[in-house]
Protein backbone atom coordinates (compact mmCIF):
# COMPACT_ATOMS: atom_id res chain seq x y z
CA UNK A 1 0.00 0.00 0.00
CA UNK A 2 1.35 3.81 -1.10
CA UNK A 3 0.68 6.36 0.84
CA UNK A 4 0.66 9.85 -0.49
CA UNK A 5 0.49 13.62 1.21
CA UNK A 6 0.01 16.32 -1.26
CA UNK A 7 1.03 19.69 0.35
CA UNK A 8 1.76 23.50 -0.89
CA UNK A 9 -1.70 24.82 -2.26
CA UNK A 10 -2.92 28.03 -0.68
CA UNK A 11 -4.33 31.19 -2.04
CA UNK A 12 -2.34 33.24 -4.70
CA UNK A 13 -2.78 36.02 -7.38
CA UNK A 14 -2.95 35.79 -11.21
CA UNK A 15 0.41 35.49 -12.52
CA UNK A 16 1.58 34.17 -8.65
CA UNK A 17 3.73 30.75 -8.43
CA UNK A 18 2.71 27.88 -5.83
CA UNK A 19 4.65 24.78 -5.45
CA UNK A 20 3.26 21.81 -4.70
CA UNK A 21 4.91 18.28 -3.39
CA UNK A 22 3.64 14.81 -2.87
CA UNK A 23 5.65 12.67 -0.16
CA UNK A 24 5.20 9.16 -0.59
CA UNK A 25 5.36 6.55 2.05
CA UNK A 26 7.75 4.24 -0.01
CA UNK A 27 10.74 4.94 -2.66
CA UNK A 28 9.47 6.55 -5.96
CA UNK A 29 12.05 4.44 -7.64
CA UNK A 30 9.56 1.30 -7.23
CA UNK A 31 6.64 3.76 -8.55
CA UNK A 32 6.51 3.62 -12.51
CA UNK A 33 3.99 6.31 -13.12
CA UNK A 34 2.89 9.66 -10.89
CA UNK A 35 0.91 11.93 -12.45
CA UNK A 36 -0.90 14.96 -11.01
CA UNK A 37 -4.54 15.96 -11.06
CA UNK A 38 -6.71 18.68 -10.44
CA UNK A 39 -10.66 18.89 -10.12
CA UNK A 40 -12.48 22.00 -10.60
CA UNK A 41 -16.04 22.22 -8.30
CA UNK A 42 -18.55 20.73 -10.35
CA UNK A 43 -16.30 19.32 -12.77
CA UNK A 44 -14.36 16.06 -13.54
CA UNK A 45 -11.17 15.17 -12.14
CA UNK A 46 -8.30 16.16 -14.70
CA UNK A 47 -5.08 15.02 -15.73
CA UNK A 48 -2.32 17.64 -15.32
CA UNK A 49 1.34 15.85 -15.86
CA UNK A 50 2.81 12.79 -15.27
CA UNK A 51 6.67 12.01 -13.94
CA UNK A 52 8.09 8.20 -14.95
CA UNK A 53 10.57 6.21 -13.20
CA UNK A 54 12.88 6.80 -16.77
CA UNK A 55 12.02 10.62 -15.92
CA UNK A 56 9.80 11.12 -18.96
CA UNK A 57 7.31 13.85 -18.67
CA UNK A 58 4.21 15.08 -20.49
CA UNK A 59 1.65 17.58 -19.41
CA UNK A 60 -2.42 18.60 -19.99
CA UNK A 61 -2.17 20.96 -23.25
CA UNK A 62 -3.36 23.56 -20.51
CA UNK A 63 -0.65 23.46 -18.39
CA UNK A 64 2.07 23.37 -20.88
CA UNK A 65 4.80 25.91 -20.28
CA UNK A 66 3.67 27.18 -17.22
CA UNK A 67 3.98 23.97 -14.93
CA UNK A 68 6.99 21.75 -14.18
CA UNK A 69 6.69 18.21 -12.97
CA UNK A 70 9.81 17.05 -11.06
CA UNK A 71 10.91 14.31 -8.93
CA UNK A 72 13.68 14.41 -5.91
CA UNK A 73 14.19 10.16 -5.36
CA UNK A 74 15.76 10.79 -2.21
CA UNK A 75 13.20 12.89 -0.37
CA UNK A 76 10.55 9.75 -2.30
CA UNK A 77 8.90 13.38 -3.51
CA UNK A 78 7.13 15.14 -6.57
CA UNK A 79 6.59 18.68 -7.27
CA UNK A 80 4.37 20.45 -9.22
CA UNK A 81 5.98 24.31 -9.73
CA UNK A 82 3.09 26.05 -11.29
CA UNK A 83 4.24 29.31 -12.73
CA UNK A 84 1.86 32.21 -14.45
CA UNK A 85 -1.26 30.86 -12.73
CA UNK A 86 -4.83 31.71 -14.27
CA UNK A 87 -8.10 31.87 -12.31
CA UNK A 88 -9.05 28.66 -14.63
CA UNK A 89 -6.20 26.93 -12.64
CA UNK A 90 -8.61 26.71 -9.14
CA UNK A 91 -8.83 23.24 -7.98
CA UNK A 92 -8.05 20.89 -5.62
CA UNK A 93 -4.72 19.22 -7.02
CA UNK A 94 -3.96 15.03 -6.19
CA UNK A 95 -1.21 13.52 -6.67
CA UNK A 96 -1.68 9.74 -8.13
CA UNK A 97 1.07 6.85 -7.86
CA UNK A 98 0.32 3.79 -10.23
CA UNK A 99 1.87 0.38 -9.32
CA UNK A 100 -0.38 -1.82 -10.44
CA UNK A 101 -2.79 -0.69 -8.23
CA UNK A 102 -3.87 3.01 -8.01
CA UNK A 103 -3.51 5.12 -5.20
CA UNK A 104 -4.61 8.81 -4.64
CA UNK A 105 -3.81 11.67 -2.05
CA UNK A 106 -6.18 13.44 -0.02
CA UNK A 107 -5.63 16.50 -2.53
CA UNK A 108 -4.43 20.07 -1.72
CA UNK A 109 -7.00 23.43 -2.94
CA UNK A 110 -5.03 26.00 -4.97
CA UNK A 111 -7.04 29.29 -5.82
CA UNK A 112 -6.11 31.76 -7.91
CA UNK A 113 -7.55 35.04 -7.21
CA UNK A 114 -7.18 38.87 -6.92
Amino acid sequence: QVRLVESGGGLVQPGGSLRLSCAASISIFSIPVMRWFRQAPGKEREFVAVTTSGEYTNYADSVKGRFTISRDNAKNTIYLQMNSLKPEDTAVYFCNANIGEIYWGQGTQVTVSS
